[in-house]
């Protein structure tokens, strides 16, 4: 079964009303970005940012993902100043770890294992410029996940239902992803892959 905000008693944000906005580029290949802000009831053009993410030692997680979400932004900015450009990353970090899409399925186990029974961080930084007006703005949102004490023949089972090696953390929260969350604080889309509840209130200040 597809989980959704409501496996977890919270309500996602309505549309936005019809406002005046400079056309709209996501910076994100990512479909469930893309799905997310359509849900916004929003139009905006799909560019995915040819940029390499970064994980310098010497930033926190939350310094991370403003980074990587920044330039991904400015990249496309550039080259589209008339544009509002949306750009986004996210993270899963058990305190100053940061764990990335596991680079095989092996590695996918041993993440979910050190994640059972804990509560991690998911954030997400975004960062909106529009060029041509010379205004950025970037934030960042937390959210808590507490994950089930899990055993390795239910991890085998999530890992058959579902493909981690695209997904930070190697999980999804919207694809059975009640068999491993237990609870979540903050946030539902944040996890996801965007913070639609701010992300609504910084989009309307960009409105012409």
């Amino acid at each position: 079964m597809v989980s959704d905000a409501r496996d977890f008693g919270i309500n996602m944000p309505p549309k936005l009303k019809p406002l005046a906005l400079p056309p709209m580029i996501l910076a994100s290949g990512s479909p469930r970005r893309q799905e997310l802000l359509r849900s916004l009831g929003l139009k905006f053009q799909v560019i995915p940012a040819q940029v390499e993410e970064v994980e310098p030692e010497f930033l926190t997680p939350r310094e991370t993902c403003l980074l990587n979400a920044c330039r991904k932004a400015m990249t496309l900015a550039r080259r589209h100043p008339a544009a509002l450009v949306i750009g986004a990353d996210t993270i899963v970090c058990l305190g100053l770890r940061i764990f990335g899409k596991p680079a095989s399925l092996d590695e996918a186990r041993k993440t979910l294992a050190e994640l059972a029974g804990k509560t991690h961080d998911v954030i997400t930084g975004v960062c909106l410029v529009c060029q041509r007006r010379q205004r950025m703005v970037q934030f960042s949102v937390r959210t808590r996940v507490r994950f089930r004490s899990l055993k390795a023949h239910q991890i085998e089972r999530y890992l058959k239902l579902v493909n981690p090696l695209d997904k930070a953390g190697g999980y999804a929260i919207q694809e059975h992803g009640n068999m491993l969350v237990e609870k979540i604080s903050g946030s539902y889309s944040n996890v996801v892959g965007l913070p639609l509840e701010r992300l609504t209130r910084e989009i309307a200040r960009f409105k012409i």
